[in-house]
């Protein structure tokens, strides 16, 4: 009886131009989720507090500002993790055909690496994208947040 051997799958990297052009499609989609975001930010302070005085502006206090800048990074996080995890693909990774895998596996993310990859994702953009960069050197093109996360980006076929 022969035993099969196993048959490493290789998919194609896509480009960083590619990967950018599908970040900016989903920045639509999260300034669409920030206007969201303030406005119930702003109708729940309305409500417990009452509208301001006409001509007068809402006042955050400092505490405040933080505890609703740290909600709406996570709720943009979230758009991430929940589509990674989910379909391992956000609208613009659709449109350019592009999908996030667990690198050992090649299957969907778990909650887990999603949240890793979305942390690591943003510290990298915070430092002027250097973890994207990083895949012009890396040999199979991954991003340091791919790496991190234990996952990797794959491009997938026309259909």
């Amino acid at each position: 009886m022969k035993k099969k051997s196993e048959v490493a799958i290789e998919f194609a990297s896509p480009s960083l131009l590619r990967i950018f052009a599908s970040m900016v499609y989903d920045s639509l989609l999260l300034a669409a989720i920030s206007i969201a975001y303030g406005a119930l930010v702003v109708g729940v302070r309305i409500g417990f507090f009452g509208q301001p005085e006409v001509g007068h502006r809402i006042q955050w206090g400092l505490h405040a500002e933080i505890v609703i800048t740290l909600g709406w990074v996570l709720t943009l996080m979230f758009f991430y993790v929940y589509f990674w995890q989910k379909f391992g693909q956000t609208l613009g990774m659709k449109t350019w055909r592009i999908q996030v895998v667990d690198a050992q596996t090649n299957q969907l993310l778990s909650y887990s690496q999603a949240w890793k990859r979305s942390g690591f994702a943003l510290l990298s953009l915070v430092f002027v994208g250097l973890g994207y960069w990083l895949s012009l050197v890396h040999p199979q093109h991954r991003l340091a947040h791919d790496l991190l996360s234990k996952t990797k980006l794959i491009l997938l076929k026309k259909k």
